[in-house]
C-alpha cells in the first residue's frame, strides 16, 4: 500500500509532505469560499489542476490508467469523511 491507497479518515498513515498538501489545498478551499466561491467550483478546478499537473508529470496514459481506479474508490468510501456503519 502507498499514500495513495491511504483512505482519508486514516490521515495519519499519509506521509507528512502529502498531509502538508492536503493543508494547503484545504486552506485554499476555506480562503476561496470566504471569498465567496461554491465549493463545488472549487472542487471542480481543483480537479482540473491536479489532473494537468499528474499528466505534465506521469505522461497521459499512466494518469488515464489511475484515473481508471478512481470510481472503485470512490464507491469504496476512500474520500468519504463521514464514519461508516
Amino acid at each position: 500500500m502507498n499514500d495513495n491507497d491511504v483512505l482519508l479518515s486514516d490521515l495519519s498513515e499519509l506521509s507528512a509532505i502529502k498531509q502538508a498538501a492536503l493543508s494547503y489545498v484545504t486552506e485554499a478551499f476555506a480562503e476561496a469560499e470566504l471569498d465567496g466561491l461554491d465549493a463545488d467550483c472549487m472542487a471542480h478546478a481543483a480537479l482540473f489542476a491536479a489532473f494537468m499537473e499528474l499528466v505534465a508529470t506521469y505522461g497521459e496514459e499512466a494518469v488515464a490508467q489511475y484515473a481508471a481506479g478512481l470510481p472503485d474508490k470512490i464507491r469504496s468510501g476512500a474520500f468519504s469523511m463521514a464514519l461508516k456503519h
